[in-house]
């Protein structure tokens, strides 16, 4: 059966020794490591064997293992129109000054150094987010060309070509998670991101069925569009709260906000459906793991973490080798 594991970012204010002992002891399999917090970092791991052994043996420890780094909040600063707000989440030396075009270059570098971590830690994939120049451009209006949103796409392809180029070097994958915010947040975004980059075999996804519910997007069809190039998988819920006075949109309210027209949930708590979801992920017979991202504003973390573990586990079964009838056959 696929491992279980527990995704570290939301859980970086604690040091990894003591995160490894809380999810040991809500049942879990290994730890996606977050590239931020004290739980890994980049350029150590690009250039320590003993910094990636330690990192193994301390999640030994804990009878935990690793299965995929993440790198979300750099790689957004890659793509994205920089602001204020990528200060506040990428770390001082891909800050540097702030200048936008200097903080671009080094999360792309940063991003290099990256694949080249996961290669020492032994893993075959990142996980991340890309940014987008043209994501502030959704709605269309002011009106928006064809040729601005074409332009979106080929910055994409220009800042993420040569960083896919080292990751397909080091055999390492870049698994975008598709998300509001990102250049591929939807089937036909996605298909768009994939075509502007010519279809790099180090480009894929990491699959995440809360960000497509909230917009309508159904998850298995997803799934089924893009099955080759799922590699990895988080378990995360959301819930859509519309009734005619809340709004898709989110009304620029906070999560955690009850007039917000949706919000993440612990997982089994909301609207994805799962068990379609695992049915999805044995079509395409994908063995990587099931990674928790827990989010819930309105619930405690750790009662929360541990849940989803057991609700995740309870959710796994194994494809048919035959058809169930096949026993009346002659």
């Amino acid at each position: 059966m696929r491992p279980v594991t527990l995704f570290t970012g939301q859980w970086a204010d604690l040091p990894l020794e003591t995160m490894a002992a809380k999810a040991q002891g809500f049942g879990y399999d290994g730890l996606e490591l977050a590239c931020w917090g004290d739980h890994f970092d980049v350029r150590l791991g690009a250039a320590n064997d003993a910094y990636c052994r330690e990192r193994h043996e301390l999640l030994a420890g804990h009878d935990l293992k690793c299965w995929a780094i993440s790198n979300h909040l750099v790689g957004q600063a890659v793509c994205d129109v920089i602001d204020h707000r990528n200060r506040e989440i990428v770390p001082d030396h891909v800050w540097g000054d702030g200048d936008p075009a200097g903080v671009q270059e080094r999360a792309a570098e940063e991003m290099k150094l990256t694949a080249k971590a996961a290669k020492r830690m032994g893993l075959s994939v990142v996980n991340g987010f890309t940014g987008s120049s043209i994501w502030g451009k959704f709605y269309f209006f002011p009106p928006t060309g064809e040729a601005e949103i074409k332009a979106g796409y080929d910055d994409f392809a220009k800042r993420w070509g040569p960083i896919l180029d080292v990751f397909q070097s080091e055999g390492v994958r870049f698994a975008l998670e598709v998300h509001p915010s990102e250049i591929a947040y939807d089937i036909y975004s996605t298909e768009d991101a994939l075509s502007a980059i010519g279809n790099h075999p180090a480009f894929g996804f990491n699959f995440d069925p809360s960000h497509l519910v909230w917009q309508g997007v159904d998850p298995v069809k997803f799934i089924d569009r893009f099955g080759d190039r799922i590699f990895h998988c988080h378990m995360k819920d959301v819930a859509v709260t519309l009734d005619g006075v809340r709004g898709i949109l989110g009304s620029h309210l906070p999560f955690g906000d009850r007039r917000r027209g949706w919000d993440f949930r612990s997982v089994g708590r909301g609207d994805v459906n799962f068990e379609d979801i695992i049915r999805a992920l044995n079509d395409i017979e994908y063995t990587g793991p099931l990674s928790v991202e827990w989010e819930d504003a309105a619930m405690d973390r750790e009662h929360g973490a541990k849940e989803a573990c057991a609700y995740v586990r309870d959710l796994q079964f194994k494809s048919a080798r035959a058809a169930f009838d096949a026993a009346f056959g002659r």
